[in-house]
């Protein structure tokens, strides 16, 4: 089992060597613009391309709570858009952030990070606009990542 590193830092510059996997949790609706993706569309069009033309096709994909999309924008870099928040923050109190979501495309990140030998970097996904609490998504990350022993870096800015 691996442990999370801290670091300060942006997680659209990812300190590692190899393959590098970039995490982050998109809404359902195919709303881009807010919080972490503005960080990556700065410095990559790709994922935000990859991401609304997902959604546009979702009649013939998988796109939905707890699908992961894999973007490659270098050549030893990824981004996983994960659709893990349902809905955006409004007039509801319920925050738009669905941890089983969460547990399903951090099982699947983790799968793909085993099979391309990378590690995972990340802000604290999910805590931003999607409302989620650190404390709740930790343990998922642990489970679905850690305990395969994929090495995790998540980056506070």
């Amino acid at each position: 089992m691996t442990d999370i590193r801290f670091l300060k830092g942006d997680a659209t510059s990812p300190q590692a060597k190899g393959n590098k996997l970039i995490a982050h949790v998109c809404n359902d609706l195919g709303k881009w613009g807010k919080g972490f993706v503005m960080a990556l569309s700065a410095r990559w069009p790709e994922p935000e391309r990859g991401y609304r033309g997902w959604h546009r096709d979702r009649a013939d994909n998988d796109f939905g709570l707890g699908a992961v999309q894999l973007v490659q924008v270098e050549p030893y870099i990824w981004v996983a858009n994960m659709v893990a928040q349902h809905g955006m923050r409004g007039s509801t109190r319920t925050p738009p952030i669905r941890y089983d979501a969460v547990e399903e495309c951090l099982r699947k990140v983790g799968e793909k990070a085993v099979e391309l030998h990378a590690s995972v970097h990340m802000p604290r996904i999910g805590c931003g606009l999607a409302g989620g609490r650190w404390e709740l998504i930790e343990p998922l990350v642990v489970k679905t990542l850690c305990q395969n022993d994929v090495p995790v870096i998540v980056y506070d800015f």
